[in-house]
Protein backbone atom coordinates (compact mmCIF):
# COMPACT_ATOMS: atom_id res chain seq x y z
CA UNK A 1 0.00 0.00 0.00
CA UNK A 2 2.92 2.39 0.68
CA UNK A 3 4.92 1.65 -2.19
CA UNK A 4 2.26 2.32 -4.78
CA UNK A 5 1.55 5.35 -2.92
CA UNK A 6 4.99 6.56 -2.87
CA UNK A 7 5.07 5.48 -6.63
CA UNK A 8 1.80 6.86 -7.59
CA UNK A 9 2.84 10.45 -6.20
CA UNK A 10 6.29 10.75 -6.83
CA UNK A 11 6.36 9.14 -10.66
CA UNK A 12 3.25 9.52 -12.47
CA UNK A 13 2.06 7.22 -14.97
CA UNK A 14 4.34 4.74 -13.68
CA UNK A 15 1.16 2.52 -13.53
CA UNK A 16 -0.04 3.13 -17.22
CA UNK A 17 0.36 0.69 -19.99
CA UNK A 18 3.65 1.39 -21.09
CA UNK A 19 6.43 2.86 -19.43
CA UNK A 20 8.31 6.28 -21.44
CA UNK A 21 12.81 5.79 -20.69
CA UNK A 22 11.37 9.63 -18.63
CA UNK A 23 9.05 7.49 -16.38
CA UNK A 24 11.85 4.57 -15.99
CA UNK A 25 14.49 6.87 -15.00
CA UNK A 26 12.16 9.13 -12.60
CA UNK A 27 11.32 5.66 -10.73
CA UNK A 28 14.58 4.86 -10.35
CA UNK A 29 15.68 7.70 -9.06
CA UNK A 30 13.09 8.10 -6.34
CA UNK A 31 13.48 4.43 -5.34
CA UNK A 32 17.40 5.53 -4.88
CA UNK A 33 16.06 8.32 -3.05
CA UNK A 34 13.58 6.09 -0.55
CA UNK A 35 16.69 3.87 -0.03
CA UNK A 36 19.21 6.14 1.10
CA UNK A 37 16.60 7.75 3.69
CA UNK A 38 15.96 4.38 4.90
CA UNK A 39 19.51 3.40 5.37
CA UNK A 40 20.78 6.60 6.48
CA UNK A 41 17.77 6.29 9.27
CA UNK A 42 19.20 2.48 10.20
CA UNK A 43 22.78 4.16 10.08
CA UNK A 44 21.82 6.54 12.58
CA UNK A 45 20.07 3.47 15.21
CA UNK A 46 22.26 1.02 14.94
CA UNK A 47 26.15 3.34 15.27
CA UNK A 48 24.28 4.29 18.54
CA UNK A 49 23.01 0.51 19.78
CA UNK A 50 26.55 -0.59 18.77
CA UNK A 51 28.37 2.05 20.49
CA UNK A 52 26.38 1.49 23.64
CA UNK A 53 26.54 -2.50 23.56
CA UNK A 54 30.20 -2.83 22.04
CA UNK A 55 29.00 -5.29 19.64
CA UNK A 56 30.97 -6.17 16.34
CA UNK A 57 28.36 -7.84 14.46
CA UNK A 58 26.15 -4.56 15.29
CA UNK A 59 28.91 -2.67 14.00
CA UNK A 60 29.39 -4.41 10.87
CA UNK A 61 25.47 -4.17 10.22
CA UNK A 62 25.22 -0.63 10.68
CA UNK A 63 28.34 0.00 8.22
CA UNK A 64 26.53 -2.72 5.73
CA UNK A 65 23.46 -0.25 5.64
CA UNK A 66 26.02 2.82 5.10
CA UNK A 67 27.16 0.98 2.41
CA UNK A 68 23.41 0.27 1.05
CA UNK A 69 22.82 4.47 1.13
CA UNK A 70 25.99 4.80 -0.34
CA UNK A 71 24.90 2.41 -3.72
CA UNK A 72 21.98 4.72 -3.78
CA UNK A 73 23.65 7.43 -4.57
CA UNK A 74 25.42 5.35 -6.90
CA UNK A 75 21.71 4.20 -8.40
CA UNK A 76 20.54 7.94 -8.58
CA UNK A 77 23.64 8.77 -10.67
CA UNK A 78 23.25 5.70 -12.73
CA UNK A 79 20.07 6.79 -13.75
CA UNK A 80 20.36 9.85 -14.12
CA UNK A 81 23.58 9.54 -16.46
CA UNK A 82 21.77 6.43 -18.50
CA UNK A 83 18.63 8.92 -19.41
CA UNK A 84 21.51 11.35 -21.48
CA UNK A 85 20.46 10.96 -25.21
CA UNK A 86 23.27 9.74 -27.42
CA UNK A 87 26.09 12.28 -28.38
CA UNK A 88 29.49 12.34 -30.08
CA UNK A 89 31.65 10.23 -27.79
CA UNK A 90 28.52 7.49 -27.02
CA UNK A 91 26.07 7.30 -30.51
CA UNK A 92 24.52 4.61 -29.01
CA UNK A 93 23.52 6.62 -25.80
CA UNK A 94 24.27 6.03 -22.14
CA UNK A 95 22.11 3.19 -21.27
CA UNK A 96 24.62 0.74 -19.82
CA UNK A 97 25.48 3.25 -17.57
CA UNK A 98 22.93 1.88 -15.24
CA UNK A 99 25.07 -1.51 -15.38
CA UNK A 100 28.06 -0.09 -14.96
CA UNK A 101 26.76 1.54 -11.43
CA UNK A 102 25.60 -2.18 -10.88
CA UNK A 103 29.42 -3.36 -11.17
CA UNK A 104 30.39 -0.25 -8.77
CA UNK A 105 28.11 -1.40 -5.88
CA UNK A 106 28.62 -5.10 -5.84
CA UNK A 107 32.66 -4.08 -5.80
CA UNK A 108 31.40 -2.07 -2.81
CA UNK A 109 29.23 -4.76 -0.98
CA UNK A 110 32.55 -7.15 -1.28
CA UNK A 111 34.70 -4.92 -0.15
CA UNK A 112 33.21 -4.18 3.08
CA UNK A 113 32.22 -7.95 3.04
CA UNK A 114 36.14 -8.78 3.50
CA UNK A 115 36.44 -5.85 5.91
CA UNK A 116 34.11 -6.99 8.33
CA UNK A 117 35.21 -10.90 8.07
CA UNK A 118 38.75 -9.88 9.17
CA UNK A 119 37.07 -7.83 12.12
CA UNK A 120 34.85 -10.35 13.34
CA UNK A 121 37.61 -12.35 13.05
CA UNK A 122 39.87 -10.33 15.06
CA UNK A 123 37.00 -10.39 17.36
CA UNK A 124 36.76 -14.27 18.23
CA UNK A 125 40.65 -14.19 18.98
CA UNK A 126 40.04 -11.10 21.14
CA UNK A 127 36.43 -11.26 22.58
CA UNK A 128 34.99 -7.51 23.49
CA UNK A 129 32.95 -7.27 26.61
CA UNK A 130 29.68 -6.50 25.37
CA UNK A 131 27.05 -4.08 27.24
CA UNK A 132 23.43 -3.80 26.61
CA UNK A 133 19.83 -4.82 27.70
CA UNK A 134 16.62 -5.63 26.28
CA UNK A 135 15.61 -2.96 25.11
CA UNK A 136 18.79 -2.62 22.68
CA UNK A 137 18.04 -5.78 21.68
CA UNK A 138 13.82 -4.71 20.81
CA UNK A 139 15.35 -1.56 18.66
CA UNK A 140 17.80 -3.51 16.63
CA UNK A 141 15.09 -6.22 16.26
CA UNK A 142 12.93 -3.39 15.34
CA UNK A 143 14.94 -2.19 12.48
CA UNK A 144 14.40 -5.27 10.41
CA UNK A 145 10.58 -4.20 9.88
CA UNK A 146 12.46 -1.44 7.83
CA UNK A 147 14.79 -3.32 5.95
CA UNK A 148 12.03 -5.76 5.58
CA UNK A 149 9.59 -3.42 3.65
CA UNK A 150 12.46 -2.22 1.86
CA UNK A 151 13.30 -5.28 0.20
CA UNK A 152 9.07 -5.29 -0.86
CA UNK A 153 9.66 -2.00 -2.26
CA UNK A 154 12.77 -2.69 -4.34
CA UNK A 155 11.32 -5.92 -5.35
CA UNK A 156 8.15 -4.10 -6.64
CA UNK A 157 10.13 -1.60 -8.81
CA UNK A 158 12.30 -4.14 -10.05
CA UNK A 159 9.54 -5.70 -11.55
CA UNK A 160 7.84 -2.53 -13.02
CA UNK A 161 11.44 -1.04 -14.68
CA UNK A 162 13.05 -4.79 -15.34
CA UNK A 163 16.22 -3.03 -13.66
CA UNK A 164 18.84 -5.39 -12.75
CA UNK A 165 20.09 -2.86 -10.38
CA UNK A 166 17.21 -2.22 -8.37
CA UNK A 167 16.68 -5.97 -8.49
CA UNK A 168 20.32 -6.15 -6.74
CA UNK A 169 19.32 -3.82 -4.08
CA UNK A 170 16.29 -6.00 -3.24
CA UNK A 171 18.21 -8.93 -2.95
CA UNK A 172 21.01 -7.21 -0.81
CA UNK A 173 17.84 -6.17 1.26
CA UNK A 174 16.78 -9.57 1.90
CA UNK A 175 19.77 -10.80 3.21
CA UNK A 176 20.01 -7.57 5.64
CA UNK A 177 16.83 -9.23 7.08
CA UNK A 178 18.20 -12.29 7.45
CA UNK A 179 21.51 -10.76 8.68
CA UNK A 180 20.05 -8.62 11.21
CA UNK A 181 17.91 -11.25 12.77
CA UNK A 182 21.25 -13.58 13.07
CA UNK A 183 22.95 -11.16 15.23
CA UNK A 184 19.32 -10.36 17.07
CA UNK A 185 19.47 -13.89 18.33
CA UNK A 186 22.96 -14.24 19.30
CA UNK A 187 22.68 -10.93 21.31
CA UNK A 188 19.47 -12.75 22.79
CA UNK A 189 21.69 -16.39 23.75
CA UNK A 190 24.57 -14.19 24.81
CA UNK A 191 22.62 -12.29 27.42
CA UNK A 192 21.01 -15.38 28.67
CA UNK A 193 23.68 -18.05 28.14
CA UNK A 194 26.71 -15.85 29.04
CA UNK A 195 27.95 -17.29 25.76
CA UNK A 196 29.99 -15.19 23.54
CA UNK A 197 28.38 -15.35 20.20
CA UNK A 198 29.34 -11.56 18.61
CA UNK A 199 32.47 -13.31 16.40
CA UNK A 200 30.49 -15.98 15.13
CA UNK A 201 27.47 -13.56 14.44
CA UNK A 202 29.77 -10.87 12.67
CA UNK A 203 31.29 -13.93 10.39
CA UNK A 204 28.29 -15.38 9.29
CA UNK A 205 26.70 -11.41 8.26
CA UNK A 206 29.85 -11.08 6.46
CA UNK A 207 29.84 -13.75 4.96
CA UNK A 208 26.19 -13.30 3.35
CA UNK A 209 27.41 -9.71 2.76
CA UNK A 210 30.24 -11.32 0.16
CA UNK A 211 27.47 -13.93 -0.95
CA UNK A 212 25.40 -11.52 -2.16
CA UNK A 213 27.63 -8.88 -3.37
CA UNK A 214 29.60 -11.42 -5.59
CA UNK A 215 26.09 -12.39 -7.07
CA UNK A 216 25.12 -9.10 -8.01
CA UNK A 217 28.83 -8.84 -9.09
CA UNK A 218 28.38 -12.40 -11.61
CA UNK A 219 24.84 -10.59 -12.90
CA UNK A 220 26.35 -7.24 -13.87
CA UNK A 221 29.68 -8.04 -15.72
CA UNK A 222 27.18 -10.58 -17.49
CA UNK A 223 25.06 -7.93 -18.75
CA UNK A 224 28.38 -6.04 -19.56
CA UNK A 225 29.33 -9.37 -21.37
CA UNK A 226 26.19 -9.45 -23.38
CA UNK A 227 23.40 -11.90 -22.39
CA UNK A 228 20.52 -13.36 -24.32
CA UNK A 229 17.78 -11.04 -24.87
CA UNK A 230 14.44 -11.30 -23.20
CA UNK A 231 12.42 -14.17 -24.67
CA UNK A 232 9.43 -12.29 -24.47
CA UNK A 233 11.20 -9.51 -27.00
CA UNK A 234 12.73 -11.86 -29.85
CA UNK A 235 9.08 -12.95 -30.17
CA UNK A 236 7.29 -9.52 -30.25
CA UNK A 237 10.03 -9.02 -33.05
CA UNK A 238 9.79 -12.00 -35.30
CA UNK A 239 6.03 -11.63 -34.53
CA UNK A 240 5.70 -7.93 -35.91
CA UNK A 241 8.24 -8.75 -38.78
CA UNK A 242 6.56 -11.89 -40.13
CA UNK A 243 3.38 -9.78 -40.00
CA UNK A 244 4.63 -7.39 -42.38
CA UNK A 245 3.62 -7.68 -46.28
CA UNK A 246 5.93 -9.83 -48.27
CA UNK A 247 8.20 -11.02 -45.27
CA UNK A 248 8.03 -14.71 -45.09
CA UNK A 249 10.49 -15.81 -42.59
CA UNK A 250 12.93 -14.43 -40.20
CA UNK A 251 16.44 -15.56 -38.88
CA UNK A 252 19.44 -14.84 -37.98
CA UNK A 253 18.54 -12.14 -35.19
CA UNK A 254 21.40 -10.73 -33.27
CA UNK A 255 20.06 -8.23 -30.26
CA UNK A 256 22.72 -5.80 -28.75
CA UNK A 257 21.58 -4.21 -25.80
CA UNK A 258 22.51 -0.56 -24.97
CA UNK A 259 20.29 -0.55 -21.59
CA UNK A 260 16.73 -1.87 -20.58
CA UNK A 261 14.98 0.17 -23.21
CA UNK A 262 17.59 1.00 -26.10
CA UNK A 263 18.11 -2.03 -28.85
CA UNK A 264 19.94 -2.54 -31.79
CA UNK A 265 18.47 -5.59 -33.55
CA UNK A 266 19.40 -6.83 -37.09
CA UNK A 267 17.93 -9.61 -38.47
CA UNK A 268 17.72 -11.42 -42.02
CA UNK A 269 13.75 -11.41 -43.52
CA UNK A 270 12.82 -14.21 -46.19
CA UNK A 271 11.53 -12.62 -49.50
CA UNK A 272 9.94 -13.52 -52.68
CA UNK A 273 13.20 -13.29 -55.35
CA UNK A 274 10.47 -12.78 -57.81
CA UNK A 275 10.33 -8.84 -57.13
CA UNK A 276 12.64 -5.90 -58.06
CA UNK A 277 15.22 -4.34 -55.78
CA UNK A 278 12.78 -1.55 -54.98
CA UNK A 279 9.75 -3.52 -53.84
CA UNK A 280 12.37 -5.58 -51.59
CA UNK A 281 13.42 -2.42 -50.44
CA UNK A 282 10.12 -1.07 -49.08
CA UNK A 283 9.38 -4.25 -47.49
CA UNK A 284 12.61 -4.13 -45.35
CA UNK A 285 11.87 -1.16 -44.54
CA UNK A 286 8.36 -0.99 -43.62
CA UNK A 287 9.17 -3.83 -41.46
CA UNK A 288 12.09 -1.56 -39.55
CA UNK A 289 9.52 1.07 -39.40
CA UNK A 290 6.41 -1.10 -37.54
CA UNK A 291 8.95 -2.94 -35.13
CA UNK A 292 10.30 0.46 -34.36
CA UNK A 293 6.68 2.19 -33.62
CA UNK A 294 5.72 -0.97 -31.23
CA UNK A 295 9.30 -1.63 -29.33
CA UNK A 296 12.07 0.13 -27.82
CA UNK A 297 14.50 -1.31 -30.80
CA UNK A 298 16.28 -0.06 -33.73
CA UNK A 299 16.14 -2.77 -36.32
CA UNK A 300 18.09 -3.09 -39.37
CA UNK A 301 16.69 -6.02 -41.62
CA UNK A 302 18.71 -7.65 -44.56
CA UNK A 303 16.63 -9.56 -47.68
CA UNK A 304 17.20 -12.97 -48.33
CA UNK A 305 15.60 -13.71 -51.65
CA UNK A 306 13.38 -17.11 -51.37
CA UNK A 307 12.38 -18.84 -54.59
CA UNK A 308 8.34 -19.34 -54.01
CA UNK A 309 7.19 -20.60 -57.42
CA UNK A 310 10.24 -22.92 -58.96
CA UNK A 311 8.92 -26.41 -58.37
CA UNK A 312 12.25 -28.06 -58.80
CA UNK A 313 13.44 -25.82 -55.35
CA UNK A 314 10.17 -26.17 -53.83
CA UNK A 315 10.27 -29.87 -53.92
CA UNK A 316 13.82 -30.40 -53.00
CA UNK A 317 13.59 -27.67 -50.23
CA UNK A 318 10.77 -29.30 -48.84
CA UNK A 319 12.55 -32.67 -49.18
CA UNK A 320 15.76 -31.48 -47.13
CA UNK A 321 13.26 -29.97 -44.46
CA UNK A 322 12.02 -33.38 -43.21
CA UNK A 323 14.95 -34.66 -43.51
CA UNK A 324 16.50 -32.05 -40.99
CA UNK A 325 13.31 -31.94 -38.71
CA UNK A 326 13.56 -35.90 -38.18
CA UNK A 327 17.32 -35.55 -37.25
CA UNK A 328 16.62 -33.29 -34.99
CA UNK A 329 13.82 -30.78 -34.60
CA UNK A 330 15.76 -27.86 -33.36
CA UNK A 331 17.25 -27.42 -36.61
CA UNK A 332 15.91 -24.83 -38.80
CA UNK A 333 17.27 -24.13 -42.86
CA UNK A 334 17.33 -21.59 -44.91
CA UNK A 335 18.98 -19.31 -47.92
CA UNK A 336 18.56 -22.88 -49.67
CA UNK A 337 19.84 -23.10 -53.18
CA UNK A 338 20.52 -25.41 -55.85
CA UNK A 339 23.76 -26.19 -57.47
CA UNK A 340 23.99 -28.02 -60.46
CA UNK A 341 26.95 -29.56 -63.13
CA UNK A 342 27.13 -28.21 -66.42
CA UNK A 343 24.20 -30.38 -67.84
CA UNK A 344 22.02 -28.74 -65.43
CA UNK A 345 21.61 -31.66 -63.20
CA UNK A 346 21.24 -31.19 -59.69
CA UNK A 347 24.53 -32.35 -57.47
CA UNK A 348 24.78 -30.07 -54.69
CA UNK A 349 22.15 -28.63 -51.82
CA UNK A 350 23.61 -25.02 -50.59
CA UNK A 351 22.13 -24.09 -47.45
CA UNK A 352 22.58 -22.08 -43.84
CA UNK A 353 21.46 -24.39 -40.95
CA UNK A 354 21.00 -23.26 -37.53
CA UNK A 355 21.61 -25.48 -34.40
CA UNK A 356 22.20 -25.34 -31.05
CA UNK A 357 25.72 -24.57 -29.46
CA UNK A 358 27.45 -27.42 -28.08
CA UNK A 359 26.17 -29.60 -30.22
CA UNK A 360 27.07 -33.30 -29.26
CA UNK A 361 28.04 -33.70 -33.10
CA UNK A 362 31.01 -32.11 -34.95
CA UNK A 363 29.74 -30.06 -38.53
CA UNK A 364 31.20 -33.13 -40.46
CA UNK A 365 29.29 -35.71 -38.70
CA UNK A 366 25.95 -34.11 -38.93
CA UNK A 367 26.85 -32.86 -42.60
CA UNK A 368 27.88 -36.72 -43.47
CA UNK A 369 24.62 -38.07 -41.28
CA UNK A 370 22.34 -35.86 -43.60
CA UNK A 371 23.78 -36.54 -46.67
CA UNK A 372 23.57 -40.04 -46.02
CA UNK A 373 19.69 -39.90 -45.20
CA UNK A 374 19.06 -37.92 -48.22
CA UNK A 375 20.80 -40.58 -50.96
CA UNK A 376 17.42 -42.45 -51.03
CA UNK A 377 16.35 -39.07 -53.12
CA UNK A 378 19.78 -38.93 -55.21
CA UNK A 379 22.85 -41.38 -55.18
CA UNK A 380 25.57 -38.72 -54.20
CA UNK A 381 23.68 -35.36 -53.44
CA UNK A 382 26.46 -33.51 -51.87
CA UNK A 383 25.81 -30.75 -49.40
CA UNK A 384 27.14 -27.21 -48.91
CA UNK A 385 25.92 -26.37 -44.99
CA UNK A 386 26.89 -23.34 -43.58
CA UNK A 387 26.25 -23.87 -40.12
CA UNK A 388 24.81 -21.01 -37.53
CA UNK A 389 24.81 -21.02 -34.20
CA UNK A 390 21.86 -18.54 -32.36
CA UNK A 391 22.53 -15.24 -30.98
CA UNK A 392 18.78 -15.09 -28.95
Amino acid sequence: MLTRLILKYAVPGIYGKSLSREVRTRCGIVSGVVGIACNILLVIVKITLAILSGSIAVAADAINNLSDAGSGVITIAGFRISSRPPDAEHPFGHGRTEYVAGLVVSLLIVGLGITFLKDAVCSLITPRKLNYNLITIIFFFATTLVKCWLFFFYRHVAKLINSSVIRAAAIDSLSDCAGTLLVTSALVISRYTGIHLDGYAGIIVSLMILWGGVNVLKETVSKLLGEPPDATLVEDIKRIILSSPGIDGVHDIMIHNYGESSYYVTAHAEISSDGDRFSAHDILENAEIEVGKHLPVHLLLHGDPYNKTNPEVIGWRSKMENVVSMFDGEFKLYDFRLLRDSDGKVTALSFHMLIPHNYILSEAEITSALESRMSVYQSGLKLEIKFVQSYV
